[in-house]
């Protein structure tokens, strides 16, 4: 019986539902010290003194002094201190490290900084400071605007998100073979090995990073794990003993990175009959004080930002910025859902404008095969568009529905259309130029990458993939730890990569290493004659092309396509609103594992209706002022309306068995579809979270 298609047993599942696997804060070593870190309590300053008010004895201190390499973490731009070293950009920026042997004692430890203050830029439309900025073109603006008979403006706006990720951020550091071991919860192992070797001034041989089983991460646990991989290290290397430092909820909410603020324009040229002539829209982001990630949110954000709809004139003018808030960085969906909010909050406004129904002007404009993106990418055979649309107008009951609501106070449909690319964008996977390795064992295969299982099913799946290219039972595929000592560097553990790039990759390896073992079986060729390994590596798929500098071209192999339909239900009282039914369509290729990407699909809905109408980061003076459970409100199982799933598969043929990515295309379409249903209600939001306060300042909208 195939693998691929089936629902088979999770590789790590028994583990978890009989507690047996380990996660960080589970590991305890001989010898452990607890590590603390010492937060800047102001967003922008100098800081002119650091008092230890407890007994020194028995305590490692760690300050910028201690670092032996380079004072960064290092990423895109080297920007971001590891240790503040006199100066700070954000309230929680690390200034200081404490190790203790007794967690108590080492929470006992006071420590007082003092500053003198400086103005800090906490408006992102105020600053001055531009980390990227990038435009993509297409077409003439002028020549659009000229033939449209209706030119429709709007501004939107959508807040910070929590991961929240149920595990949080921690690490233990071992010092040992005259440098480093990291054992921890992480996306990917190879940024926090590069960001030890630069930050320890250790060869890359001198530096081993292993994940440990990871609760989650959701874009959380991608860049950040090298921070604090890096403070534990180098208290582990002071006190020459293994130092664990796990953050408690309040920390890690407060001190980690959240999903970019931003502030979508735009401005849309139309035919009366819904043809649409021109786009152009402006993007800015908060970048929070560092760079981080935010380049590739950035241009991830902006190459999605006019939706999946046919224009000949497009321009789209992208931004982020610095303030000084702690840094933003990657959030599952990567700049798309705040773009791709807009653009479909926008699509309904200019319906409205033209006396369409929403619907009708979708459909007029949806991309076809053939058609081309603002980057002039030509979309090919796989592009199911217009499918997702149509099915989900169908299954919902859209036209009929919407009839039935309008009678109905507070209570109202909305639907969104969205695209999402899958991979690292323009030439990112030929810089990355991912490996893997597939070794015989005496029973099977042994899957050898760098993807984590961060609950997403990574092992289950690539164990799939590999066990029917091979011809072998599933149950006889292993996959190997994520341990930079052992395995090759398959790229990150992000952008809807994993089951398309990797999975491809050892989908390679399995064919090579099926056709050396001719008409044996792996046990067979085993016991004859030893075993072996095949070793693949990404190769772009033929016809794509990027020019970076020209922001032109293909920007990824493919796209996936999803179409929600919301309904909510506004309370008359309280003015909050609530989801009351979603359907929701995707074509993410073929389907490896049907129970796995209905567990994406779902989660990714209710995550995005939390984005929507409930997940609101109060900040006040540069802090989250609401890190903690009781205030920072996300979606629990009552909140979460009856979901109609639809999975179409159409297949790319550049994925294995013709999967696409799906991890990151159901949290873009949600926030958009409530607030549209929002908008049938009677209320003008555009704004997410569509929170009481926000509906109750709202225009109303004749309906």
């Amino acid at each position: 019986m195939p693998a691929v298609g089936t629902p088979v047993p999770r590789k790590e599942g028994l583990d978890k539902v009989t507690g047996r696997a380990r996660y960080t804060d589970d590991v305890v070593l001989p010898g452990m010290l607890f590590g603390r870190t010492i937060r800047a309590t102001i967003p922008r300053g100098r800081i002119t003194g650091v008092h230890l008010d407890f007994d020194p004895h028995g305590f490692t201190v760690v300050d910028a002094r201690d670092i032996p390499g380079r004072n960064v973490v290092a990423l895109i731009v080297d920007d971001q201190p590891c240790l503040a070293d006199g100066r700070v950009s954000h309230t929680e920026e690390p200034v200081l490290l404490l190790a203790h042997a007794d967690r108590e004692a080492l929470l006992g430890a006071t420590v007082r900084l003092d500053y003198a203050a400086e103005p800090a830029v906490l408006d992102p439309r105020a600053s001055q400071t531009v980390f990227k900025e990038l435009t993509i073109q297409k077409g003439c603006l002028d020549d659009g605007f000229g033939s449209a008979d209706v030119v429709v403006e709007g501004e939107y706006r959508t807040g910070h998100q929590e991961q929240l990720y149920i595990e949080p951020q921690g690490v233990i550091a071992v010092p040992e073979d005259g440098g480093v071991t990291v054992y921890g919860s992480l996306q990917c192992p190879y940024y926090v090995h590069h960001a030890l070797s630069v930050l320890l001034a250790l060869p890359p041989e001198r530096v081993r990073v292993v994940q440990l089983e990871t609760g989650g991460g959701f874009g959380g646990k991608e860049d950040y794990p090298s921070i604090i991989a890096g403070h534990a290290a180098l208290l582990a290397l002071k006190a020459n003993r293994p130092v664990k430092l796990v953050y408690d909820r309040l920390e890690d909410m407060r001190a980690t990175t959240k999903r970019h603020p931003a502030i979508v324009r735009h401005r849309t040229g139309v035919t009366r009959d819904g043809r649409l002539t021109a786009i152009d829209v402006e993007v800015l982001l908060d970048g929070g004080a560092y760079t981080t990630l935010s380049p590739v949110v950035l241009s991830r954000g902006a190459l999605h930002a006019t939706g999946p709809y046919r224009c000949d004139h497009v321009r789209v003018h992208g931004r982020v910025v610095q303030t000084h808030t702690p840094p933003n960085g990657a959030f599952r969906g990567f700049g798309a859902p705040q773009t791709q909010f807009a653009a479909e909050a926008h699509m309904d406004r200019v319906a409205a404008a033209l006396g369409l129904d929403p619907v009708a002007l979708r459909e007029r404009n949806v991309w076809r095969p053939g058609d081309t993106t603002a980057t002039g990418q030509r979309l090919g055979p796989d592009c199911s568009a217009a499918d997702v649309l149509r099915v989900a107008v169908e299954r919902s009951r859209y036209h009929e529905r919407r009839g039935t609501l309008a009678g109905r106070p507070g209570a109202g449909i909305g639907l969104a259309l969205v695209f999402h690319g899958a991979g690292f964008t323009g030439s990112g996977e030929v810089k990355l130029a991912s490996r893997a390795a597939l070794q015989l064992t005496a029973t099977g295969a042994r899957i050898r990458v760098a993807s984590t299982e961060i609950g997403q099913g990574a092992r289950t799946v690539l164990a799939q993939v590999v066990a029917d290219a091979l011809g072998i039972a599933y149950d006889d595929v292993e996959v190997a730890e994520a341990d930079t000592r052992f395995v090759p560097d398959s790229g990150p553990t992000v952008a809807s990569r994993t089951s398309m790039v990797v999975g491809r990759i050892l989908q390679g390896c399995a064919v090579r290493m099926r056709e050396r073992l001719g008409d044996l079986g792996p046990a067979d060729y085993h016991a004859r004659h030893g075993p072996f390994e095949v070793e693949g590596q990404y190769v772009r798929p033929a016809g794509l092309d990027w020019d970076e500098a020209a922001y032109r071209g293909d920007a990824y192999g493919c796209y996936g396509y999803a179409c929600d339909v919301v309904e909510v239900a506004i309370d008359a009282d309280t003015y909050e609103a609530r989801a009351t039914a979603v359907t929701t369509v995707h074509d993410v290729g073929r389907v490896l594992h049907p129970v796995l990407v209905r567990g994406q699909i779902e989660g990714g809905t209710v995550q995005g209706l939390g984005y929507a109408l409930l997940e609101e980061v109060a900040m006040r003076d540069g802090a989250m002022a609401n890190a903690q459970l009781t205030n920072y409100v996300i979606p629990t199982t009552a909140d979460v309306p009856p979901l109609d799933v639809v999975v179409l598969e159409t297949p790319y043929v550049e994925g294995p068995f013709g999967a696409k990515g799906v991890g990151e295309l159901p949290m873009d379409a949600p926030a958009a579809a409530a607030v549209n249903a929002i908008r049938h209600a009677g209320f003008d939001v555009r704004e997410v979270p569509a929170t009481p306060e926000r509906l109750s300042e709202a225009p109303c909208v004749s309906r």
